[in-house]
């Protein structure tokens, strides 16, 4: 007998549970689910990897059963909110199969999409409702969907949501549905601006913690090299050699530069695709089912698959560009040794991303161990260059592909020179890359 047995939910989904072989429930699911099912507001912190979706998603299909009538007409019984497309797809994804053979109707309406189609789909109303906040208020603009019944409301990955500004959208959404609704939060950091999200709409919260912010799951090897951004697209063919035809997630930066490093790969002779914010939801969809079949084995992203995409195979992550946010690489590594399968993070550092580098290891609590190179040092800065917000300021090795060898054990920075010493650049140095870049 599992817990999910003792858990006293519904007989049928417990079976069906065990058919998709969830037979011992994650600690967030542990955690979460019994006072969930107890109609508590529960605020949900863990990182992503840890099986967030089945700790709501499980208690409002067993609750959804307990209602045992169809909804109005445009109208929903509960409302998951996400942040992206993608994470709002793979929401939609679980919670149909954790319903399968009941009677649970579940929809989903994100941008992207046909609006009209969506209508249609709203007009019997549904009881499971997964949308980003964007297109759903397109859809309450046009009167095509109620929140006035929803008995239930989730914001699932509400940092990132606050990340991406959707803080008064939130709050046009939340003001009509019901005061009395069960509302459950989750999370995987927790910013000051939580705290208000939290107050604002849930009711005397049972708080629930599994993982630490900035931990990165267990099985991932982790390894930085520093490198002049122009040889980063040469080093990246280099290493993906090593590892033909298992999958690898890299991010970049920005759009622009993701799918020119996608077409890159293309002509070395690797199966790649792209997503990011100018592909159309179908083009990202196709992109995401071809990676997930293995048909391409190679898959360039933006930040938009930071979060949300659960591909149990993804054997390496590449940190080509590394993020502005700190938070955001532990997000994109995690895509890798799910379901606890091994997996490796690699990050590529020019010398303008030492800033984001070390925000990354104070936010980790780690010094990242070296793959090649040395940290980047003032003296081999390209004349000229001003560096921003303390990016760019350190540089190490003598310019052009880093050798193995030589390494300073984890990522240890060095002292920065006397006064001066950054105005001259050592000769046959390799300009170590441009200046920062929009986040995608």
């Amino acid at each position: 007998m599992s817990d999910f047995d003792m858990m006293d939910l519904p007989p049928a989904l417990v079976a069906r549970l065990k058919k998709m072989g969830l037979k011992d429930p994650t600690p967030i699911q542990k955690q979460a689910i019994p006072h969930a099912l107890n109609g508590r507001d529960v605020m949900g912190l863990a990182q992503t990897g840890t099986g967030k979706t089945a700790a709501f998603g499980v208690p409002l299909i067993a609750r959804m059963l307990e209602i045992g009538k169809r909804p109005a007409p445009r109208s929903v019984h509960g409302l998951i909110l996400a942040p992206t497309r993608e994470l709002a797809t793979q929401i939609s994804v679980n919670l149909r199969a954790f319903a399968e053979n009941t009677p649970i109707k579940v929809a989903m309406v994100v941008g992207g999409q046909s609006i009209n189609n969506q209508i249609k789909r709203l007009e019997r109303g549904v009881d499971l409702l997964v949308a980003t906040p964007g297109r759903l208020l397109d859809l309450m603009d046009r009167r095509a969907v109620r929140l006035d019944e929803a008995d239930f409301l989730v914001l699932d990955e509400a940092d990132q949501m606050l990340d991406m500004g959707f803080i008064h959208d939130l709050r046009k959404i939340a003001s009509v549905i019901p005061k009395d609704r069960q509302t459950m939060l989750f999370s995987a950091t927790m910013p000051k601006l939580m705290n208000e999200i939290a107050n604002s709409y849930l009711n005397r919260p049972i708080r629930v913690e599994v993982s630490p912010p900035g931990k990165a799951a267990d099985k991932v090897t982790q390894e930085v090299h520093f490198i002049a951004k122009a040889e980063k697209a040469n080093l990246l063919i280099e290493m993906l050699a090593r590892h033909r035809g298992e999958r690898a997630l890299v991010f970049g930066r920005t759009k622009h530069g993701s799918e020119k490093l996608m077409k890159t790969l293309v002509k070395a002779g690797y199966d790649a695709a792209s997503i990011h914010g100018n592909k159309s939801q179908g083009q990202r969809d196709r992109a995401i089912a071809a990676f997930k079949s293995g048909e391409i084995t190679v898959l360039v992203a933006t930040d938009v698959a930071a979060r949300g995409l659960d591909i149990p195979d993804v054997k390496h992550v590449y940190n080509f560009d590394l993020p502005n946010v700190p938070d955001n690489y532990v997000h994109r590594i995690g895509r890798t040794a799910r379901a606890g399968k091994d997996g490796a993070a690699i990050a590529f550092c020019a010398p303008d991303e030492m800033g984001e580098l070390k925000a990354i290891q104070k936010t980790m609590g780690i010094a990242i161990p070296v793959g090649s190179g040395r940290p980047w040092e003032v003296a081999d800065i390209p004349e000229g260059t001003k560096p921003k917000g303390g990016r760019g300021r350190r540089r190490g090795g003598g310019g052009g592909r880093p050798q193995s060898g030589g390494n300073r054990p984890g990522g240890e920075q060095t002292q920065a020179k006397k006064p001066g010493a950054g105005r001259r650049r050592r000769r046959g140095g390799n300009r170590g890359g441009g200046g920062s870049q929009r986040a995608a």
